[in-house]
């Protein structure tokens, strides 16, 4: 009966896993076809061979605990380009990752907060030690939703971080992660270095 009850678990373990890669698979089935739907994007068709990811892994799925932020002041974000964009603090994020305990700040971007098709959204740019190495040296993006947010908590999942727009041209303004979001680990987790030749916006 013990035997069987462990054979039935590894089942049912085996299907969760089949069954979360393939919402990971389809999440990026999306995203690259977002590349080929929006005009202004830096890459079209034949260039999403050269997009790489790691492998699904459940570990860097999170549910974290979320203290919404009053009366922050709106500030200018650094961009790569040279400029900045204004965001203001929307919520200080808490969880553990591979045993350790992280702290991250969520943002909110006033220019999209008017657009009512983003007015829910979350920013949440980071960098960690996989940068240079196996993932984009400026850090990558989540994006998330103030209504995901239920009882005080929210679901991070670190499989569906994504480059900047820079990782792949220049010519964008893409947000310089805060250095308060700078994660003393690695996350090997979400999209890697993209290995197709940079592009110029004009190209």
């Amino acid at each position: 009966m013990k035997l069987l009850s462990v054979f039935f678990l590894f089942i049912s373990l085996n299907s969760f896993a089949q069954t979360y890669s393939g919402q990971i698979a389809k999440h990026r089935e999306n995203y690259k076809q977002d590349f080929i739907k929006d005009s202004y994007a830096p890459l079209k068709e034949n260039d999403l061979q050269n997009l790489h990811f790691y492998d699904a892994d459940s570990t860097y799925k999170v549910l974290a605990d979320i203290e919404i932020l009053k009366n922050e002041k709106i500030f200018k974000m650094p961009t790569y380009d040279g400029t900045s964009k204004e965001f203001y603090r929307y919520a200080k994020i808490k969880f553990t990752l591979n045993g350790k305990p992280i702290t991250m700040t969520l943002y909110k971007s006033i220019a999209l907060a008017s657009n009512p098709a983003y007015k829910d959204l979350l920013f949440l740019p980071f960098t960690d030690e996989t940068n240079n190495k196996e993932t984009y040296g400026g850090g990558r993006y989540i994006d998330l939703s103030s209504k995901a947010i239920l009882n005080h908590k929210i679901e991070v999942d670190f499989n569906k971080a994504y480059n900047p727009y820079c990782a792949y041209s220049d010519g964008y303004r893409c947000p310089v992660p805060p250095e308060e979001n700078d994660l003393q680990l690695e996350i090997m987790a979400g999209e890697k270095l993209y290995t197709g030749d940079k592009k110029h916006k004009n190209d």
